[in-house]
């Protein structure tokens, strides 16, 4: 462990100080939490190193040392892992949550290791989460530069206005915030309800709920059933699923910003 700017005895020292990860990057590919999450959790005194406890999350981490957050011992990051996760209503997406809610991660499979989500879903939303053990991963995968699609199928009370419908590809303002271009077909109609099909890049808090409510079409149900080119599929409610790492390394290569969201829905 050595602190950066602190002087290495030989070039071998000099070489593992250049290589070594900042702590809270370190616990953010090891799968722990995000890197702003591990840096707090380093301000809350909750992680050491070789016994010690941080204060400080511009550490560097060097092979042979030991990590422990809350006393357990962290194994060192691996190769990045994905998977498929269809999350139920009901849960929230987060590590520990101070009224006792249900979450995501006490869900999972035992056997699985520590993951982290790529984006969230919120408690009320359902369908295709992405879960890895690599928290630059999952900051890759969420980055706006991947352009990527997310496309949900939403029900919601009412009968939606296609004139509305269509004007949401030119983005739309509610209470101040800017929302990009939203498109969204109708599937059909059934007594006071509405299918419809909703496709976009953002993915801002809450954002479909609160453009549909400003449309006067509350939303009843919201399932995400594609983040870029992953699907939901036919993965049962609380199933998860590893992607193969050979459909990581392709499906990543395959990103372009340049795609619309018609030719992604399309595909």
């Amino acid at each position: 462990m050595r602190r950066p700017g602190q002087a290495a005895g030989t070039e071998g020292d000099r070489e593992r100080f250049a290589q070594g990860d900042r702590v809270a990057k370190w616990l953010a590919r090891a799968g722990v939490a995000s890197r702003r999450d591990a840096e707090r959790m380093i301000a809350e005194g909750r992680v050491a190193v070789n016994g010690r406890r941080l204060s400080d999350p511009a550490v560097l981490i060097e092979a042979g040392d030991t990590v422990t957050v809350d006393r357990v011992p962290v194994d060192p990051p691996g190769r990045a892992r994905l998977w498929r996760y269809h999350k139920p209503k009901g849960l929230l997406v987060t590590a520990r949550d101070p009224e006792g809610r249900p979450t995501v991660f006490e869900k999972l499979p035992p056997t699985m290791p520590r993951v982290v989500s790529v984006g969230r879903l919120d408690m009320a939303s359902e369908g295709l989460l992405l879960l890895t053990t690599d928290g630059g991963l999952a900051r890759r995968l969420e980055h706006p530069e991947n352009a990527w699609v997310r496309r949900y199928r939403v029900r919601v009370h009412g009968r939606p206005d296609p004139a509305a419908l269509a004007a949401l590809a030119r983005g739309i303002t509610v209470d101040g915030v800017r929302y990009g271009p939203i498109e969204a077909g109708l599937d059909a109609v059934k007594n006071e309800a509405s299918w419809l099909t909703v496709s976009l890049r953002e993915g801002k808090n809450r954002e479909i709920r609160r453009v549909f409510e400003h449309l006067g079409l509350p939303v009843l149900r919201l399932i995400r059933v594609a983040y870029g080119p992953f699907q939901l599929g036919l993965l049962p409610r609380g199933g998860v699923e590893e992607v193969p790492p050979k459909v990581i390394r392709e499906q990543l290569g395959a990103a372009s910003p340049k795609r619309s969201v018609a030719s992604a829905r399309a595909s």
